[in-house]
């Protein structure tokens, strides 16, 4: 006798030895009992789930001799003959060799005709989707109103690619993917019957290359059993199979973990000489950070489908990674599996991404950074006291000002890898500023009170002199704002208002913004040692004389020293544990002027 496949000799002859698919066989079975059985159905789902094998299943119950019958009984006649295809009354056609409308009119022609010895003439065409347009069009009446002797039934892989015309016409029922579980058991089954001693390990490899496909696994078992002596080792196994032991799976998620970059490439290079494929090992991790993200949030509550060995090595990666660096690794693999691919070096460029994914620093949220600085702030705040002298800083002006300093302080650093000031990559609004440091200490100010008497830098001052001696004092404390009163006109103080004149624009926007205003408001509180409101005066031009005398705008690397040596930039790179290495200037949007 000739030899017969494991996927033919194990076909389900009844709905209940159709694996995985318990709620078609519940619905066709109750159909026929309650005499409901439509007159066309479409049967969809992925390959080697049971379409047409299901297709016979009901050819069989509706024309058993016993029937039509719930279960076909497999010892008449009429069940015989379909098992072996060989019923004239049940006709299997193929939609991809008989794809036109010649094919189709000739089934239009013979539904006329009763059934030879048969309840119902049957037609089961298999991958209905490849019929052309115009065979569709031809079908669609008799398809509606087909004689009362005549059943069709469709199956398809592709059913999107199906006329709506048509699928309104039809009752359909989607297969599902046949799980891991039920896959393993099945192959439990078939290897005690062929007496092969085989690992569940191998046939847990099997079912998820066969990705749900019991057919696909079924010839995959069939592949290792053929070279076999009746015991399949596990090397044995993988080889025939051409992909990675699973356990080397985990020992490059473990290395990757634990950023062990040369443990990660002689893991890898051992499984390149073993001659794995390196595509299916790249979505092999990438299915894997899958799972390490899932039991993360899951705690191991929801697990994917894997062997209990499993269980226990992916719990302790997903404890040791974070859902958020799981994801990186995903996204970065899913670049990794294009690339490799296309390229003619697989293994270089699985390589490399293994290297980088090992050297990734762990994501920082936002939020746990802004709470450490608002805390360095306080206690910062707290050492210094009530009092503010001359040369303090925005970083001992409260945890607030030390907050706001670090927003914009940390992305206007570059590192020479790209990555923001902490060396790691930190999710979050950017905004890059070129006087960070200038800008935290106007928008902070300082939070001393008022000093009171001849304790006051401007005590006694007024007229044009006070605007002169506020703007030095103004320099001396926070020098990009200084800079920016250097280049405005004299303007005037009568002792409880400084009005200052600036080149409408830029300059007199800048100042005009309730951030710099409080800023100068409260420098002008410790100038003067008692409040005075700051108002800023939009001028056309400002007077020559004070065009003569003022002074130059910082130069590029002036204002570069003023942000790395600002102490409020320092204590947010000793927070990151970063290293600020570049000070970049953004140009206003709508003027093209530097900020």
């Amino acid at each position: 006798m000739s030899y017969v496949v494991t996927a033919r000799r194990w076909r389900p002859q009844t709905f209940a030895d159709l694996v995985g698919q318990e709620h078609i066989a519940r619905t066709l079975s109750n159909a026929i009992r309650a005499d409901r059985v439509a007159h066309a159905f479409l049967f969809t789902g992925l390959r080697g789930v049971g379409k047409t094998t299901a297709a016979r299943i009901l050819a069989k119950a509706l024309n058993c001799e016993k029937g039509p019958a719930i279960e076909p009984c497999n010892k008449c006649t009429n069940c015989t003959e379909i098992t072996a295809g060989r019923a004239v009354d049940v006709l299997e056609i193929d939609g991809a060799s008989n794809t036109g409308v010649d094919d189709v009119r000739e089934i239009i022609d013979n539904v006329i005709y009763q059934p030879a010895k048969s309840t119902f003439k049957i037609y089961i065409i298999d991958e209905v989707h490849m019929l052309s347009n115009n065979a569709f069009n031809a079908l669609l009446k008799t398809l509606e109103e087909p004689p009362p002797h005549v059943k069709f039934i469709f199956a398809t892989t592709d059913p999107q690619k199906l006329p709506a015309t048509v699928q309104s016409r039809c009752q359909r029922y989607d297969f599902r993917r046949i799980s891991l579980e039920q896959v393993v058991s099945r192959l439990k089954a078939i290897a005690k019957d062929q007496k092969l001693k085989i690992s569940e390990k191998v046939l847990f490899t099997l079912a998820r290359e066969g990705e749900g496909s019991m057919r696909d696994s079924q010839s995959l078992f069939d592949q290792i059993a053929a070279g076999s002596d009746g015991k399949v080792s596990d090397e044995d196994a993988l080889a025939a199979l051409g992909v990675a032991d699973r356990q080397v799976v985990y020992d490059l998620g473990a290395a990757i973990v634990g950023r062990d970059c040369l443990r990660a490439v002689e893991v890898l290079d051992g499984v390149h000489r073993l001659g794995c494929d390196m595509r299916r090992l790249t979505r092999d991790l990438l299915e894997h950070f899958r799972n390490v993200a899932v039991a993360h949030v899951t705690r191991g509550k929801v697990l994917p489908e894997i062997p209990a060995e499993e269980v226990e090595s992916l719990l302790e990666q997903a404890r040791a990674l974070q859902p958020a660096d799981a994801d990186r690794c995903f996204r970065i693999l899913m670049q990794t599996d294009e690339e490799v691919g296309r390229s003619a070096y697989p293994k270089l460029v699985l390589e490399m991404t293994v290297i980088r994914l090992a050297s990734l620093e762990p994501l920082v949220p936002v939020d746990d950074l802004l709470r450490r600085i608002e805390k360095l702030g306080s206690a910062d705040s707290g050492s210094v006291g009530g009092g503010s002298q001359s040369g303090g800083s925005a970083a001992h002006r409260g945890g607030r000002a030390t907050a706001q300093a670090a927003r914009r302080a940390t992305p206007t650093a570059s590192t020479g890898s790209g990555r923001t000031a902490s060396g790691r990559t930190a999710s979050g609004p950017r905004e890059d500023r070129a006087d960070t440091g200038a800008r935290t200490d106007s928008e902070a100010g300082p939070s001393a009170t008022p000093r009171s008497g001849d304790s006051a830098p401007g005590a006694g001052i007024d007229g044009a002199a006070a605007c002169v001696a506020y703007r030095e004092y103004v320099g001396s404390r926070v020098p990009t704002l200084g800079s920016h009163l250097a280049l405005c006109g004299e303007g005037s103080f009568d002792g409880k208002v400084l009005e200052i004149e600036a080149l409408r624009g830029f300059r007199a926007d800048y100042l005009a913004d309730p951030t710099q205003t409080s800023g100068l408001e409260e420098l002008a509180a410790e100038f003067f040692g008692r409040s005075v409101r700051v108002r800023v005066q939009p001028v056309d031009k400002v007077g020559p004389e004070k065009q003569e005398s003022a002074a130059p705008e910082p130069t590029a690397a002036e204002r570069a020293e003023a942000v790395m040596t600002n102490p409020t930039v320092q204590a947010a790179l000793d927070i990151l544990d970063g290293e600020l290495t570049e000070v970049r200037q953004r140009r206003s949007r709508d003027r093209g002027e530097r900020i």
